[in-house]
C-alpha cells in the first residue's frame, strides 16, 4: 500500500502562481467550494458560470494575480475539453441512436420477458447496468424511468424494489467505468492507465451493485412503500417504429468499446513491448476514441438500418444528440479550469506537505478527499475533477495497478450521500413521486453505500495488487 510520504514531492514541480502559506490556501479553497455552492443553490446559477466566478474567487483569495489565474483556467478548461470532449460527444452520439432506434428497448423487453418475481430486482440492475455504460447518468435514467415504472405496476411491485436496482446500475457505472467523464478526467490527471482502470472498475462495480441495488433495494421497499405515481408515461421511442434492431446486434454495439479497451490492456499486459506491431495495432484500436468511434460506425449498420433510418436522418440525428452535450462539456470543462487553478496555486502540494506524516493510506485520503467536494458541491464529476487534480501528486512513483485504484477510490467518494445539492437528487424525487425525506431515506442512502462498499473494496485490491 502506497503511503504519503516526503519522497512522493516531484523535485521539478512547476513554481505555484501564488506565494500564499497553507492557511490562506485552505481559507481560498473553502471560499471558492462556498461560492461554487452558493450559486449553484441559492442562486440557482448554471454551474458552468458558478465554476468559473468559484477559480476567480479561488485565485484572489489565493493571492494569485488576475491574469495568472484566468490563464490557469483557460488552460486546465481547454486541457480537459481536448482530453474528453470529443468522446462525450461520441457517447452522446451512441446514446441517441440507441434511443431512436429502439436498441434500447429491446434490450429491455428482451431482458424482461425471462424475469418475473424475485428476479425482477436483478433483471432491472443487469439492465440498468448494461444501459449505463456508454449513457450518462441523466439520460440512463430518462430513458429507463419508463420501464422502472411500468414495470411497477405491471407487476405490483413497490416502486423501491424495482427503482433501486436501476439507480444503482446507473450510478455505479458512472462513477467507477470509464468512458464515462468523471473517471476520463481523473484517469488523465493522475496518469492511469485507461484499460487497467476499466478491468479493475468492472471488477469493484460487480459486488457494488449488487449490495446497493438488489440487497438494499429489500431495505429500501420496507421504508418507504411507495406504489408507481399514477403519472402519464412517456412515450417509448420503439412504439413509433415499424421495426427495430434485434437483441444480439444492440447488445455488441454497447459492448463494443468495452471489450476493444480491455482487449488493448490485455495485450499490453501479454506482450509488453511497445514497438511490437501487434501492441501497436490494439493500442490504436484500444483507444477510446477509436473504440467509440467504432461502436458509432457499427450502430449505423446494427441499430439505425434495420430500424428504418436512411441516410438523410443520420445527420440530424446526430445534431440532435450532440446539442444537449454542451452544458456537460462546459461544466467538464469549467471543473477542469478549478482543478488546474487549485494545481497551479500550490493546493495539491499543500495536502502533501499537511499530510505527508499522517499515517493513513494514499487510496483513503484521495476518498476522503471527493467525499468532502462532493458534499459540498454536490456534483459527483466536479467532485471527482477536483479531487483528481489535488491528489495527482500522489501518483508519483504509484505502479499502474495503484494509480489506477487511486482513480477508482476517488470516483467512489464522489458518490457519498447526494443530497439537496446534486441534481440527481431532485431528478430522482420528482421522478417517482417521493417527498424529500423518501427522497434521503432511499436515493442518498444508496449513493452512500455505493461509495463505502467501493471504496472498502478499492483498499481491499489494494493489499493484492
Amino acid at each position: 500500500m502506497t503511503r504519503l510520504s516526503v519522497e512522493m514531492l516531484a523535485a521539478d514541480a512547476p513554481e505555484p502562481i501564488t506565494s500564499a502559506g497553507h492557511a490562506q490556501l485552505g481559507i481560498a479553497v473553502l471560499a471558492g467550494i462556498a461560492v461554487i455552492v452558493l450559486l449553484i443553490t441559492k442562486f440557482k446559477l448554471h454551474a458552468f458560470l458558478s465554476l468559473t466566478l468559484g477559480t476567480l474567487v479561488l485565485g484572489a483569495v489565493a493571492g494569485a494575480p488576475l491574469d495568472k489565474a484566468i490563464a490557469s483556467f483557460t488552460t486546465g478548461l481547454g486541457t480537459t475539453v481536448a482530453g474528453v470532449g470529443v468522446l462525450i460527444a461520441l457517447g452522446a452520439i451512441l446514446g441517441k441512436m440507441l434511443a431512436d432506434s429502439g436498441g434500447a428497448d429491446q434490450i429491455v423487453d428482451t431482458i424482461l420477458e425471462k424475469a418475473g418475481g424475485r428476479s425482477m430486482p436483478w433483471a432491472m440492475v443487469l439492465i440498468a447496468s448494461v444501459i449505463g455504460l456508454p449513457l450518462f447518468f441523466e439520460v440512463g435514467v430518462v430513458l429507463l424511468i419508463p420501464v422502472v415504472l411500468m414495470v411497477a405496476k405491471r407487476g405490483n411491485y413497490s416502486l423501491m424494489r424495482i427503482g433501486i436496482p436501476a439507480l444503482a446500475g446507473l450510478s455505479v457505472m458512472h462513477g467507477l467505468v470509464p468512458p464515462h467523464p468523471g473517471p476520463l478526467v481523473a484517469i488523465d490527471a493522475v496518469g492511469a492507465n485507461l484499460g487497467v482502470t476499466l478491468a479493475l472498475g468492472v471488477l469493484v462495480a460487480i459486488p457494488t451493485v449488487i449490495i446497493a441495488g438488489p440487497v438494499f433495494s429489500r431495505y429500501a421497499a420496507r421504508w418507504v412503500d411507495v406504489p408507481a405515481p399514477d403519472r402519464m408515461i412517456p412515450q417509448r421511442a420503439s412504439e413509433e417504429l415499424e421495426k427495430r434492431p434485434g437483441f444480439g446486434p444492440t447488445l455488441a454495439t454497447i459492448l463494443l468499446p468495452v471489450v476493444l479497451m480491455l482487449s488493448k490492456a490485455l495485450v499490453d499486459i501479454v506482450i509488453d513491448d511497445p514497438e511490437n506491431l501487434t501492441q501497436r495495432v490494439f493500442d490504436v484500436i484500444g483507444s477510446p476514441l477509436i473504440a467509440l468511434l467504432a461502436s458509432v460506425l457499427v450502430g449505423i449498420f446494427t441499430l439505425l438500418r434495420p430500424a428504418g433510418f436512411g441516410r438523410e436522418r443520420l445527420s440530424p440525428l446526430v445534431e440532435r444528440g450532440l446539442a444537449p452535450i454542451a452544458g456537460i462539456l462546459l461544466i467538464v470543462g469549467a471543473g477542469g479550469g478549478f482543478k488546474q487553478t487549485l494545481i497551479d496555486c500550490g493546493v495539491g502540494q499543500m495536502v502533501l506537505d499537511i499530510s505527508k506524516d499522517w499515517s493513513i493510506p494514499a487510496l483513503l485520503l484521495a476518498w476522503l478527499i471527493a467525499v468532502a467536494i462532493r458534499l459540498a458541491t454536490g456534483s459527483a464529476t466536479v467532485a471527482t475533477i477536483s479531487a483528481a487534480g489535488l491528489v495527482a501528486p500522489l501518483a508519483e512513483g504509484m505502479s499502474t495497478g495503484e494509480t489506477a485504484l487511486l482513480v477508482l477510490a476517488i470516483g467512489a467518494g464522489s458518490l457519498f450521500f447526494s443530497h439537496v445539492n446534486d441534481a440527481g437528487f431532485w431528478l430522482v424525487k420528482e421522478y417517482f413521486g417521493l417527498d424529500v425525506p423518501q427522497t434521503l431515506k432511499t436515493w442518498s442512502i444508496m449513493e452512500t453505500i455505493i461509495s463505502v462498499v467501493a471504496g472498502g473494496l478499492v483498499l481491499l485490491l489494494s493489499l493484492v495488487i
